[in-house]
């Protein structure tokens, strides 16, 4: 597990103190609240599902009902930082590597998802803008945690 998260660290070149300080001090769930969280995931996957500019990534996501993508990314952010364990009340531990092997997760593909989770935190003024450092942060880190799940011996 350390050699994934090292890899992230290097990949993404977020310091594992920055991608963690989510668990620092007041939640960012209390900051935010959970109605952000629906907004921000809703904003994202709207993005993803109409991204006609890189159709590979979109069809990604074609197997999933966008509905259902935005439920499983808001409770689980939701519980990740802070909130209720929604996610893994209805769905169980969340176990990132394993949910999304069946996906290419790849440097490029964490490069679209990043580039649409940005879009998606300016479209949601609600996040004040230190919730929205940290939580770049761990996003970052994670996505590049995923590659480097995918790419391990």
């Amino acid at each position: 597990m350390q050699r994934l998260v090292s890899a992230a660290t290097s990949m993404s070149g977020i310091p594992e103190d920055e991608a963690f300080s989510i668990d620092q001090g007041t939640s960012v769930y209390e900051m935010i609240g959970h109605d952000a969280f629906v907004k921000l995931s809703t904003e994202f996957y709207g993005r993803v599902y109409s991204d006609d500019e890189a159709p590979w990534f979109k069809q990604i996501f074609a197997g999933s009902e966008k509905a259902d993508a935005i439920q499983n990314q808001y409770e689980f952010f939701s519980q990740r930082m802070g909130g209720p364990p929604l996610f893994s009340q209805r769905k169980g531990h969340p176990a990132l590597i394993g949910r999304h092997k069946n996906f290419p997760v790849t440097k490029e593909t964490a490069d679209r998802w990043l580039h649409h989770m940005r879009a998606a935190f300016d479209a949601t003024p609600e996040i004040d803008p230190e919730s929205r450092r940290r939580m770049l942060n761990y996003l970052t880190h994670t996505a590049y945690f995923l590659v480097a799940g995918q790419n391990r011996d």
